[in-house]
């Protein structure tokens, strides 16, 4: 009875919301596309910053550590990104060919032209690089997630269905961010929303694990969380801000403040929210 009723909640927390999400980023905002990526950066940060971070510091692991794993993460995904960027450069320069008459330029390169590729796809892959961390990160933080709802409907059950309720509405914001970047690395609405509805099923999975060994999770939490973190500000910090770092009008540039502020205060409403919930 207690295991239905954490797979139907983590379920519908997190399918559920990444619907929603889909609902509002891609129905009725969808021709606000260009400030998505402005509220996208947004909420991804305050779930950082406002959910996961102080989530994780409430535990008994030291912050040493934890401001450790929060150092090593970042590094490792800028070298992951380096990675994927080193071999997609190497595979596209094998297949490359001499345009004659092309000037050399000093050590027998081609500067111009590899100067012209670089910077018409350092956008493209940029925001690969964001899809791919982003569901990395996303699919963490729904696991534990899970793992907190099962916590609760071992307690209690109406506490179990607060805490459902609360992962769903603390979601839908920070979803719509992920659908955004996921979006624009795939160009394609229905293949980011099953990216992301698949990483969202991952909650189903924390709550199942976390129904069976809850309490050795429970120890583990706080560094799943502060990964899911690192990812989320990785994302915003060195693929969402510098593509807003751009010369704008004064009313452009109010515009994109005004949706980085909405994706900020939507999820630090819903993360209080969400407190108030598993406070009660």
């Amino acid at each position: 009875m207690i295991l239905t009723a954490i797979l139907l909640a983590t379920l519908a927390a997190g399918i559920g919301s990444v619907w929603l999400a889909a609902l509002l980023g891609f129905g009725l905002l969808a021709r606000y596309t260009q400030h998505m990526l402005s509220m996208a950066a947004g909420a991804l940060l305050a779930t950082s910053f406002m959910l996961l971070l102080p989530e994780a510091f409430e535990s008994d692991v030291s912050p040493q550590r934890l401001f450790a794993t929060v150092l090593l993460s970042l590094v490792f995904f800028f070298l992951l990104d380096k990675a994927e960027l080193w071999h997609h450069g190497h595979e596209h320069g094998k297949s490359a060919k001499v345009e004659p008459g092309a000037r050399e330029e000093e050590g027998g390169g081609h500067h111009g032209h590899h100067h012209a590729h670089d910077h018409g796809h350092s956008h493209g892959e940029t925001l690969k690089s964001g899809g791919w961390a982003v569901l990395a990160g996303d699919s963490l933080h729904c696991f534990a997630d899970g793992v907190l709802i099962a916590s609760a409907f071992m307690a209690d059950m109406r506490l179990g269905v607060l805490a459902a309720l609360a992962v769903l509405m603390h979601e839908v914001p920070h979803h719509m961010g992920d659908l955004t970047v996921v979006r624009a690395s795939s160009d394609n609405r229905r293949a980011a929303l099953i990216k992301v509805s698949m990483a969202g099923s991952v909650t189903a999975l924390g709550g199942l694990v976390g129904f069976f060994l809850v309490e050795q999770l429970h120890e583990q939490l706080p560094y799943f969380l502060v990964v899911a973190a690192s990812s989320f500000m990785y994302v915003a910090l060195a693929d969402l801000i510098p593509q807003l770092q751009k010369r704008l009008s004064m009313r452009q540039t109010g515009a994109q403040l005004f949706w980085l502020g909405l994706g900020l205060g939507l999820v630090s409403l819903a993360a209080q929210i969400a407190h108030s919930g598993h406070g009660h």
